[in-house]
C-alpha cells in the first residue's frame, strides 16, 4: 500500500509543496533521483516511460529526457541542476525542451527544490516547485501534473518494496 503524498497548491505564489515517507534510507532514495537507470524506471507514470538522453548530474549538470507515450509520442524536458548537497537537497529548473535540450520561448522554466531527510520509519522526500506564473502553473496543473507526478512518486514506492 502506498504512503499519503501531500500535494499541497498555492496559486496565488504560484507554487507548490509535495512530500511523501518512503521506507527506504536516504542514499537509496537518493540514487533514485540521480541516477539515469533508476530514473528511468519510475519518473513517467505508466503507461509512459522514461528515457534519459544524457544526465550529468553536478552543479551547472543537465538531465535531459523524454517522456514516451504507448504510441511513441516523445515529450522532452531538460533540467538544469544547481545547488546538490550529497544526500541531503538539489535543486534545478525544469522545462519543457526539443529533442536537442534546447528551451523554447513557449517553455518556461519551472524551480524544484528537492529534499531528502532521514527520519524513523526511513526517508521523507519534500519538493518545493515554483512556476514561472500562476497562469503556467495552471496549464501544467491541466495537463496533469499532479495526478502523474503522484503516480511517478507512487512508483517509486513499489519498486523500492521490491528492493
Amino acid at each position: 500500500m502506498n504512503s499519503e503524498i501531500i500535494f499541497n497548491k498555492d496559486l496565488d505564489s504560484a507554487s507548490a509543496y509535495i512530500s511523501k515517507i518512503y521506507e527506504a534510507d536516504v542514499t537509496t532514495v537518493w540514487d533514485y533521483f540521480t541516477k539515469s537507470e533508476l530514473l528511468d524506471q519510475w519518473w513517467a507514470p505508466k503507461p509512459w516511460k522514461c528515457e534519459t538522453q544524457k544526465l550529468d548530474f553536478r552543479e551547472n549538470g543537465t538531465w535531459h529526457y523524454a517522456m514516451v507515450g504507448p504510441d511513441g509520442e516523445k515529450i522532452y524536458s531538460i533540467v538544469k541542476f544547481g545547488e546538490i548537497m550529497e544526500h541531503r537537497s538539489f535543486d534545478g529548473e525544469d522545462a519543457f525542451s526539443d529533442d536537442k535540450g534546447r528551451i523554447g520561448e513557449n517553455f518556461p522554466e519551472t524551480k524544484w527544490l528537492y529534499g531528502f531527510t532521514g527520519i524513523e520509519e526511513g526517508t521523507k522526500l519534500t519538493v518545493n516547485l515554483t512556476f514561472y506564473s500562476k497562469d503556467k502553473m495552471k496549464e501544467h496543473l491541466e495537463m496533469g501534473f499532479e495526478d502523474g507526478f503522484k503516480t511517478g512518486l507512487n512508483q517509486l514506492e513499489d519498486l523500492l518494496s521490491k528492493n
